[in-house]
């Protein structure tokens, strides 16, 4: 083995090709390191080509800080890859100047994969009765926590490119998935599963979402979207299913922004709403743009908010991911 790995050395400086890095993180020890954080800490701060980073099943109690760019995160299986830390987000901002390290995962570099993982804010499972702490923040040095709040299990700060497949995020209160970059925001999710409370996935820029499902434990929306700096900015929900509890709504808004809802299915319990402009003294500069194609509810009549109203001249086999990203990402 010593003698192939000198070889396989030579070889690359010979090439002059960069070495792939893949570590493996097992709880159990039976990996290189026994915490995901050690693994991303070893990591060199800057990389031309991915690192990965294979996560064993396990449960992984810690709150991640994601600094270093071209890092992919795939675990074993997503049921059993479990990365949870509890924190309710009024709290942290009570001595806190910023987000971040609001969210168990905590993202602030580019080019991030995240593969067959979950990942759980747990706050809202783990506390059942609301209670008061002292908050520097607040007028009143008060402030009362309860299980609704906003739950961050994925945040990202000062990131631009972010992909998802295969994984499950999931809160009780709102903001589950808060990927938050207006100007430059892109983000792509694939077969993930993404439950929390009001406005759970709420991705500001352009995003995709493709056979993806959203479940709503509480609150008044499930999804949102702020696309307020630039005209194109979109979020598009392709293959997608929503379920939740009785009188939930689909989704709302209180900045520009850009709905696509294509081929997707709602639950016969959901309210009979349309995503809705919040009341806002927000300037709304681009009017309404919200659009429904081929979309239908589960075992009852079908409503007409969600009848078909893409944009005249835009045909569906349009709707790809090259057209929302377009040149800024080339998955």
């Amino acid at each position: 083995m010593k003698k192939i790995l000198t070889i396989l050395s030579a070889l690359l400086l010979i090439t002059n090709l960069p070495a792939q890095i893949n570590i493996i993180v097992s709880a159990d020890g039976n990996g290189c390191y026994k915490t995901i954080q050690e693994a991303i800490n070893s990591l060199p701060d800057s990389a031309t080509i991915p690192s990965t980073i294979s996560i064993k099943n396990g449960i992984y109690k810690e709150k991640l800080f994601v600094k270093k760019s071209n890092i992919v995160f795939e675990g074993e299986s997503r049921e059993k890859t479990v990365i949870t830390f509890s924190i309710a987000r009024d709290e942290w901002r009570c001595d806190h100047a910023d987000d971040w390290g609001v969210a168990t995962l905590n993202v602030g570099a580019n080019d991030i994969t995240l593969k067959n993982l979950t990942v759980i804010n747990s706050f809202g499972f783990d506390y059942k009765n609301e209670y008061t702490v002292d908050c520097a923040s607040d007028s009143s040095k008060k402030k009362t926590i309860n299980i609704r709040s906003h739950q961050m299990a994925l945040r990202t700060m000062s990131c631009t490119r972010l992909k998802a497949m295969n994984c499950h995020f999931k809160a009780f209160g709102g903001d589950t998935v808060s990927p938050w970059e207006t100007e430059n925001g892109m983000w792509y999710f694939k077969d993930c599963v993404m439950e929390g409370g009001v406005d759970f996935y709420c991705p500001r820029g352009w995003a995709w979402a493709e056979n993806c499902e959203f479940i709503t434990h509480t609150g008044t929306a499930a999804i949102w979207h702020d696309g307020s700096v630039n005209p194109d900015s979109k979020t598009v929900l392709v293959n997608c299913s929503f379920k939740g509890f009785d009188g939930f709504s689909l989704g709302r808004y209180h900045r520009d922004a850009q709905f696509y809802l294509v081929n997707c299915v709602l639950p016969k319990n959901m309210k009979d709403a349309p995503i809705y402009l919040v009341p806002t003294g927000n300037i709304i500069k681009w009017g309404e743009r919200i659009y429904y194609y081929n979309c239908r509810r589960e075992g009852g009549k079908e409503y007409k908010w969600y009848s078909n109203n893409l944009p005249l001249g835009l045909q569906v086999n349009e709707i790809t991911v090259n057209w929302v990203f377009g040149n800024r990402w080339k998955l």
